[in-house]
C-alpha cells in the first residue's frame, strides 16, 4: 500500500471514521427528567442495539476503510464489477442515511446518535466529493526531499558514484553521464514548456535526449507492448529517467530498471 498516494479527502475520511467509532460507544438516548432518575438508567450504546451498530456505524467504518484502501493499492480492485472505492462510498452514504432515520425516529437522541450522524455525513461527503473537489484531491503527505540519483549511465565504482547506482541497463563503461537533477521540491521546468538548453527533447527520432523527471502526483506506468497492463506506479518525490518519447507519452525507467509508458506527462518536473 502506497501511503503517498492518499489524498486530503482520505485524511478527512480517516478522521471522521475515528469520530464515528468513538460515537458508537456513547449513549444512543438521553433523559430529560431529574438527574437522580436519569443516572439510574442505562441507555446503552449502538453495539447493544444491534441493528443500529451493524446497520449504521459498521457500514460507515467499513465504507471508509474500503475507500482509503482503494486509493493506496497500486492497481484498482473490483467487487462484482465495481471498484472498491465506489463500494465504500455507497456504504458511507447508507450509513449516513440509516443514522439520519434513527435520529428522526428517536424522541431523545443521545450523544452517540448525534455525534455519529455528524461523522457519518462527513464520511459520505468526503467519499463522494473526494474525487471531484481539487482541495480534497491534493496529496495528504507532501513529497520528501528525494535523494540525488546516480547520473544516467554511470557504473558502480566510478569516481563520485556510491552504491549499486541507477542507470539505464546495459550502459557502457565510460559513457558520458548526464547531470544529476536538482531537488524536485524546488520546482523543475514543466514538461512541454520551452527549454533554454539545446537538449530539449523532440518528438521521436534520434534527437531525443534522456532526462530526469518527477511526477506531481502518483501516476501509473504501463507496459510497452500495448496491452494496457500497469507494471508500476510513479510516486511524487522520486526521480525517474525518460529514455524515449512516443507522441505525447514518455518511455520511463524506474529505479529497479523496469521500463514502461507514462501516458500522462502533464505537469512533470524536469531535472
Amino acid at each position: 500500500m502506497n501511503i503517498r498516494s492518499l489524498t486530503r479527502g482520505d485524511g478527512v475520511l480517516i478522521g471522521a471514521a475515528v469520530v464515528l467509532f468513538i460515537a458508537s460507544f456513547l449513549d444512543t438516548a438521553s433523559c430529560d427528567g431529574p438527574a437522580a432518575i436519569c443516572d439510574q438508567i442505562d441507555f446503552g450504546n449502538s453495539w447493544e442495539a444491534s441493528p443500529l451498530g451493524w446497520g449504521a456505524f459498521f457500514l460507515g467504518l467499513a465504507g471508509a476503510a474500503l475507500v482509503v484502501v482503494s486509493h493506496g493499492l497500486p492497481q484498482p480492485r473490483k467487487v462484482l464489477g465495481l471498484e472498491l472505492g465506489q463500494v465504500g462510498a455507497a456504504l458511507t452514504v447508507a450509513s449516513a442515511w440509516n443514522l439520519l432515520m434513527w435520529v428522526f425516529e428517536s424522541e431523545n437522541s443521545g450523544a452517540g446518535l448525534i455525534l455519529g450522524l455528524i461523522a457519518a455525513l462527513i464520511l459520505a461527503a468526503a467519499a463522494v466529493a473526494g474525487p471531484m473537489v481539487p482541495a480534497l484531491k491534493a496529496p495528504l503527505v507532501g513529497a520528501p526531499r528525494p535523494q540525488t540519483p546516480q547520473p544516467y549511465g554511470a557504473q558502480p565504482g566510478q569516481p563520485g558514484v556510491a552504491g549499486g547506482g541507477y542507470g539505464y541497463p546495459g550502459a557502457q563503461q565510460g559513457q558520458q553521464p548526464y547531470p544529476a537533477p536538482h531537488d524536485a521540491s524546488q520546482g523543475g521546468q514543466p514538461f512541454g514548456q520551452p527549454q533554454p538548453e539545446p537538449s530539449a527533447p523532440s518528438q521521436g527520432g534520434s534527437d531525443f535526449t534522456p532526462f530526469w523527471f518527477a511526477v506531481p502526483v502518483a501516476r501509473p506506468l504501463y507496459a510497452e507492448d500495448g496491452s494496457g497492463a500497469q507494471i508500476a506506479e510513479l510516486a511524487p518525490g522520486t526521480w525517474y529517467l525518460a529514455v524515449e518519447q512516443r507522441g505525447q507519452a514518455l518511455i520511463a525507467q524506474t529505479q529497479d530498471g523496469r521500463r514502461g509508458v507514462l501516458q500522462d506527462a502533464t505537469g512533470i518536473q524536469r531535472g
